[in-house]
């Protein structure tokens, strides 16, 4: 009896200790599985934060890369009407130049007859009355002469004078629109350059962030996932604990 009552105390003891234990343990898990869902929440309202964030970043680089695509687009239409503007003045003044320098040596070798009959003469007749830059005498005096069949000796020398100075005056003209055409290639070149640098740019952000949303979209859904199951196992555990 005496040994039997022994084995009776050591087994009620053993069996108070494992439970002593085991509700210790359960107790230790139950915080465990409480301080967890506060730190999830935080990190699911963070993630959330970050995807919003990117995903606003992501229509900003994209607009940022439409608006430098645009303005490639009406630059390139405005410098392809300047530059065809700049040829249409540039043939003009070229021909007229060179029906200019044609007079001026045809007098000089005293062959004004035939060059009045030639198709620079006509040149000439229509830029002495279209010339601006000319006086009035200037051009009533280079008239004269291109109206007659053979040019008229005794002005040769006034005449010549006239057509140089005109010469000078197209020439001078067509180096400043030539310079103003340069200018405005580089200015064109150059803004294409800076814009192709910003498409390319926001092209690399928007590669980046949005592989960057994609993670930052399934880590959200992780999280939640293990919201849930955190819950659901705060849940089983404290039934288990209380049916004990």
């Amino acid at each position: 009896v005496d040994a039997e009552g022994e084995r009776d105390k050591d087994l009620h003891e053993k069996f108070v200790c494992y439970c002593e234990k085991n509700d210790g343990d359960l107790s230790a898990s139950l915080a465990d599985l409480r301080d967890k869902i506060p730190r999830l929440e935080a990190s699911i309202t963070e993630s959330e934060s970050l995807k919003k964030q990117l995903d606003a970043e992501l229509v900003a680089h994209k607009e940022t890369r439409e608006n430098a695509k645009a303005s490639i687009t009406s630059a390139t239409k405005q410098r392809e009407k300047e530059a065809a503007a700049f040829a249409d003045e540039e043939a003009e003044l070229s021909s007229n130049i060179a029906a200019v320098k044609k007079a001026i040596d045809a007098i000089a070798k005293g062959m004004a007859g035939s060059f009045l009959q030639s198709g620079a003469a006509g040149i000439l007749r229509n830029l002495a009355v279209g010339h601006e830059a000319m006086s009035e005498y200037e051009r009533d005096t280079l008239t004269a002469f291109l109206s007659t069949s053979a040019g008229y000796a005794p002005a040769s020398g006034e005449i010549l004078g006239i057509l140089k100075q005109l010469q000078e005056d197209m020439e001078a003209t067509l180096s400043d629109i030539t310079k103003v055409e340069n200018e405005a290639i580089a200015e064109f070149e150059g803004l294409v350059a800076a814009k192709e640098k910003e498409i390319a740019a926001a092209t690399e952000a928007i590669e980046a962030k949005t592989e960057r949303a994609g993670e930052v979209a399934v880590q959200i859904v992780n999280l939640k996932n293990d919201l849930e199951d955190t819950k659901d196992e705060l849940g089983d555990r404290k039934s288990t604990r209380l049916n004990s």
